[in-house]
């Protein structure tokens, strides 16, 4: 404790952090009150009973950053941008042009590859926009509106989407931590008060052990997100001498850490964004005039909505995005190449290809826990649900995994900019 109060008082002593964090807390407070102003013709009623059926709005509300349980003007939150972020990175793998734009170009590569991503936010944006709104009409949500309302509204929408992307991204540059992750954590914690409220409104005292395996199992999972988290794999690394004049260089031992969760909290990101496109594009097409399309659209929503199989669907897609997001941002034979040009070696492994092999065969082996932990974690809620039969904690595991995450990854950065300042 009296470390966090030291720390605390470096923070507030310096003025660049003061801004940076003020800066933060501007922007959120601006995010919550555009999460606060609804698009216009909502019936709350109907909105509330969609809500309290469909975990797949409930997800897409964590999501969206908290704007879409009442339908605001940034309903779908950075959904489309993390999408085209998901679709721009699927891409590496496919254009070796793009590849080279996003690890091997620096900065320059890599603003670039962010505008491309931008420009594909607006298209995946109106999509979004356009479902959803055939969705909330068809379930009464939206009161019948003239072809150019339904036109302002989309462009509402898709406005609003962008603005807060904007807002993320000045988060990132201007502030600490990434923006995006800041706003969806925003977005979670602003709707304890209210989780709170309902769970005091509905207490049971017969069900108090059950209340107190969940608080257990929360406080377990948070210690185990933090170990994971923090988990590393020291990979001996040494320099070779080198005599220059009269000078010798190298010769010191240190090690490259391999994390046991490269990827974070991204895979969980990317599986909530590929598991609600199917749902928002077929939940379209039961409004198509077309009974073929209706009944299909309608096997497929029902197999979607079994919990079993969006469990199984939900904890693949976590295992699989958390290989994909590690294989995108970790190259073993760049590491090689990197260590082999500064003259460094792992004891008892050749340089060159042979090192990025042993790399990669270590980093394959830490992944799998990290990617079983991450889809665990994710299904744990429903699988308490499927054991229990109470729905109140349904959507836990995921945004507790957020929120964690994004505690831990802002703690470390202030911790480097305070490592900055004394530096």
């Amino acid at each position: 404790m009296g470390k966090f109060f030291t720390i605390l008082s470096k923070i507030l002593q310096d003025s660049i952090l003061r801004r940076r964090i003020l800066f933060v807390l501007g922007a959120l407070v601006v995010f919550r009150a555009l999460a606060a102003i609804p698009i216009p013709s909502v019936d709350t009623g109907r909105l509330n009973a969609l809500f309290a059926g469909s975990d797949f709005l409930n997800l897409f509300n964590i999501f969206s950053g908290g704007g879409f349980s009442n339908l605001s003007i940034v309903m779908i939150g950075v959904s489309p941008y993390v999408t085209a972020s998901i679709i721009m990175q699927l891409l590496t793998i496919m254009s070796p042009r793009l590849k080279a734009l996003y690890q091997e170009e620096g900065e320059v590569g890599r603003k670039k590859f962010s505008q491309y991503s931008r420009m594909l936010t607006v298209p995946l944006a109106v999509v979004q926009a356009i479902g959803f709104l055939a969705l909330l009409r068809s379930n009464g949500v939206l009161a019948p509106m003239a072809t150019m309302d339904y036109i302002t509204n989309i462009a509402i929408i898709t406005g609003g989407a962008l603005l807060l992307m904007w807002i993320g991204e000045l988060i990132t540059e201007y502030g600490i931590g990434n923006g995006l992750s800041l706003i969806i954590f925003a977005g979670i914690v602003s709707a304890l008060p209210g989780g709170f409220a309902q769970l005091q409104f509905i207490f049971d005292v017969s069900q108090i052990p059950l209340y107190l395996l969940f608080i257990a199992v929360t406080l377990i999972v948070i210690g185990a997100v933090v170990v994971i988290t923090e988990a590393e794999r020291p990979i001996p690394i040494t320099y070779a001498k080198r005599v220059r004049g009269s000078k010798v260089y190298g010769g010191v031992s240190t090690y490259l850490p391999l994390r046991l969760n490269q990827a974070g909290v991204i895979p969980i990101i990317f599986a909530l964004s590929i598991l609600l496109f199917p749902q928002m594009l077929f939940s379209f097409l039961q409004n198509v005039d077309s009974p073929l399309f209706q009944r299909i659209a309608t096997s497929i929503l029902e197999i979607l909505n079994n919990g079993w199989v969006y469990a199984i669907a939900y904890f693949l897609l976590v295992f699989v995005f958390t290989y994909f997001y590690t294989a995108v941002t970790f190259d073993p034979d760049s590491i090689s190449t990197n260590l082999q040009k500064g003259g460094a070696f792992i004891p008892g492994v050749r340089p060159g290809q042979p090192t990025s092999e042993y790399i990669a065969r270590i980093l394959t082996r830490l992944t799998l826990f990290g990617a079983l932990f991450l889809g665990f974690v994710a299904v744990l809620p429903l699988i308490m649900r499927a054991g229990t039969g109470i729905t109140a904690f349904s959507i836990g595991g995921t945004a507790l995994l957020i929120v964690v995450s994004v505690v831990i990854d802002l703690i470390k950065k202030l911790e480097a900019q305070l490592s900055i300042r004394e530096y």
